[in-house]
């Protein structure tokens, strides 16, 4: 449940697993500074794009979040955190794409009549050309449903080259939409591309052609497959039935939130069952899951994003229509202090009062720009392989703080929800992955459970 004021909740995020870092190959501290400077967004602001067509003249389409002279409504109904291209678990990011047709499927939380999608280039060196994009009701595995396929357009266009370091959302295409529903977007990118910016655990599959597949209903020519997705970061709609006053809940943090762990093309991550929730009573709304595996609160990487304190601004704020923001972040800050052997190089040791100094700067932005912030408890972990005696008595003093200080707008008490009667400091059996840190399917759906709809 969801307590007010001095009642508190836990929020923690994780790693993506600590059992599959010890065989990763480790940067060295040269090689880490290295690759983290290289991995720095350029600003976005006063982006715009290029959008080209055979013998069409360059049109121009803003980058910037929202729906800024569109004359539209947009909410978000889909999002993912964008990251800096690496080979910490194999995936297509460091090598990009030539003439390939990327596939990837998303269910989004809320309907609409109108449909757009959002690129990111945040993290490319080069300008992304995209050849063209088009997007269709789901089918299984990589087919759709047929009659369903529909062009994306770029300010009229058909093609669209995003800058290195921005991003662009599509023209409005009018299209029903379903909240809970699977919609296919399809990428064509002639290429080379570059370096792409992805985003590692998307527990879902990714489909690749070689050549130009975009139109195709059916999974033929889709031979390649990897779990992440790469350049969309997001899906949005306007109109329709669901009730577009009311706004979008972002859930933030690192792999816990991000569903490490859970069913693969399922959608058994946390805030999809949040979603799952909110439809159920009749009034969709979004719910935008910027979790990271790997992600902290106080310092960047190259490989699990920047610091959470400097990318909520992009990743919570930067999004359309947002109400409230439901933070689970720390455990990895706690778990990887003073690590030497961390991917990006030896950790610092952090306190628990620069924990609480990160998260009151996350509630500091998110008042700032009128959104509710919602504290959620770390959870258990005990048994993880970067479980500490000295890790737990930092959790415990961090969800101590969060539910007496008064500091969040709300709390949610994850670590309750989550803890074993018989040892609350480790997960219940029956919500364990398997890995002491990572909740199972039943964990995530207990994690949804335990928030107050009432409250958001």
């Amino acid at each position: 449940m969801i307590m007010s004021g001095t009642k508190a909740r836990r929020s923690g995020g994780a790693l993506f697993a600590a059992a599959a870092l010890v065989t990763l190959p480790v940067f060295g501290t040269e090689r880490g500074a290295a690759a983290m400077a290289a991995s720095a967004p350029a600003s976005t602001a006063g982006a715009t794009v290029a959008a080209e067509n055979a013998g069409e003249p360059a049109g121009k389409n803003s980058a910037s979040p929202g729906d800024r002279g569109s004359g539209q409504r947009w909410r978000g109904a889909w999002a993912t955190s964008p990251q800096a291209p690496h080979a910490l678990m194999p995936n297509w990011s460091v090598t990009g794409f030539t003439d390939h047709t990327v596939r990837q499927v998303v269910r989004v939380s809320t309907g609409g009549t109108k449909a757009r999608i959002e690129l990111s280039n945040r993290y490319g060196r080069t300008p992304l050309k995209v050849t063209g994009a088009t997007i269709a009701r789901a089918g299984k595995g990589a087919s759709v449903q047929a009659g369903s396929v529909r062009d994306l357009r770029f300010g009229g266009h058909r093609s669209v080259t995003v800058p290195a370091g921005g991003e662009v959302r599509t023209d409005g295409l009018p299209m029903k939409v379903r909240a809970l529903e699977s919609l296919t977007v399809t990428l064509y990118l002639a290429g080379p591309t570059g370096p792409a910016t992805f985003h590692q655990a998307a527990w879902a599959t990714t489909y690749r052609a070689k050549g130009d597949h975009r139109s195709d209903t059916g999974a033929a020519a889709f031979t390649e497959k990897s779990g992440s997705w790469y350049y969309l970061s997001g899906v949005e709609v306007s109109g329709g039935k669901d009730d577009a006053r009311r706004e979008a809940v972002v859930t933030f943090g690192d792999s816990i939130t991000d569903g490490y762990g859970s069913t693969t093309d399922a959608n058994r991550r946390y805030p999809d069952a949040l979603a799952e929730r909110l439809a159920a009573t009749g009034h969709p709304r979004g719910v935008l899951n910027q979790g990271i595996g790997g992600n902290r609160v106080t310092a960047d990487s190259s490989w699990a994003g920047e610091k959470g304190v400097a990318r909520f601004r992009h990743d919570v704020l930067g999004e359309p229509n947002v109400g409230s923001v439901i933070v689970l972040e720390g455990i990895n800050d706690i778990g990887a202090s003073a690590s030497p052997n961390w991917p990006d190089g030896p950790a610092p040791d952090v306190s628990v009062a620069q924990l609480i100094q990160g998260h009151r700067s996350l509630i500091r932005q998110a008042h700032a720009a009128g959104v509710k912030a919602i504290g959620a408890t770390v959870t258990p972990f005990k048994g993880a392989d970067y479980y500490s005696e000295r890790g737990e008595a930092k959790r415990d003093a961090l969800n101590a703080w969060i539910r007496t200080s008064g500091e969040y707008d709300e709390v949610v008490d994850l670590d309750r929800a989550l803890s074993d009667p018989s040892d609350h400091d480790r997960l219940a059996p029956v919500y364990d992955s398997g890995d002491h840190l990572h909740p199972s399917d039943a964990g995530y759906r207990a994690m949804a459970e335990a928030v107050d709809l009432d409250e958001l």
